[in-house]
């Protein structure tokens, strides 16, 4: 059972920034693919993100140039960095592992307001 613990969430203003980050309970070597979804109110959740243990990285189109996807393998950590910052990134945002099955986080709440 992988765990998996996100942190960085907050108030932001628009445009500005935050970084999310997924703690995971073992080593991300051995994960094929670990992003982000994210989950705005009343809607479904949605693919933000993912990397894959190649080295590829996948963006929604409705991030893409704003996020950045990274992993610190020796804290096996994936982070999101999110830029420019829009009212419509509100969300819960989930981290997911993919180790044979699909393990998610907690999630981390996004707030873009001013």
């Amino acid at each position: 059972q992988v765990q998996l613990v996100e942190s960085g969430g907050g108030l932001v203003q628009p445009g500005g920034s935050l970084r999310l980050s997924c703690a995971a309970s073992e080593s991300i070597d051995s994960m094929s693919a670990m992003g982000w979804y994210r989950q705005a109110p009343g809607k479904q959740r949605e693919w933000v993100a993912h990397s894959t243990n190649g080295g590829t990285a996948n963006y929604a189109d409705s991030v893409k140039g704003r996020f950045t996807i990274s992993r610190d393998n020796a804290k096996n950590t994936v982070y999101l960095q999110m830029n420019s910052l829009k009212h419509d990134d509100t969300a819960v945002y989930y981290c997911f592992a993919d180790h044979r099955v699909r393990y998610w986080g907690q999630g981390a709440q996004v707030t873009v307001s001013s």
